[in-house]
């Protein structure tokens, strides 16, 4: 069997951006990149703009030791691969392309990215890791995605703790 899926977001579980405004969590370090926006109407524009993200140079090393395929799953998309995986010690990563996806809100609820993320899926189990997964992206994923899946919200103050890192790999290890 293939590995599974590991679906990650930046901004939220690389990027704890919600944390204390301007203060640059402990064991991060600043970083600078561009990419293209996306999002929610009237949230995010179709722009490139420069950002500064707080990232965790550790977060690699932890991602790649849990047994996943890893692909980005954020706005930055393709950006990720090169702003924000090197200061992670990550190689060039897959990502799915939300194209139009970035400018559609759902009236049922469901997040932008749960139907992308289940057509990238194509049925292979996977963990999504994200900050703005919701009741509705659960129900729609235990009903439309015949696979095994784990949705794993991340407290967007805080980013990846040690407690994540160990879900995912329990996540991973009953899949086989």
């Amino acid at each position: 069997m293939s590995r599974p899926l590991l679906f990650l977001d930046v901004d939220g579980p690389l990027n704890p951006y919600a944390a204390v405004p301007e203060s640059c969590p402990d064991g991060y370090v600043t970083a600078r990149g561009r990419h293209a926006t996306g999002g929610r109407p009237g949230i995010l524009g179709r722009s490139t703009r420069a950002r500064e993200v707080w990232l965790n140079p550790g977060h690699g090393r932890a991602l790649s030791a849990l047994g996943y395929e890893i692909c980005w799953a954020t706005a930055w998309m393709g950006d990720a691969n090169r702003w924000i995986g090197p200061v992670l010690g990550l190689p060039e990563l897959p990502f799915v392309d939300f194209g139009e996806a970035l400018l559609t809100e759902r009236p049922d609820g469901v997040h932008w990215k749960t139907a992308p993320l289940l057509a990238y899926a194509a049925g292979r189990p996977f963990a999504w890791v994200d900050d703005e997964q919701g009741d509705a992206d659960h129900r729609h994923v235990a009903g439309a995605h015949r696979g095994a899946a784990l949705l794993h919200h991340v407290d967007p103050r805080i980013g990846l703790r040690e407690d994540d890192f160990t879900a995912l790999k329990a996540f991973a290890a009953s899949l086989d």
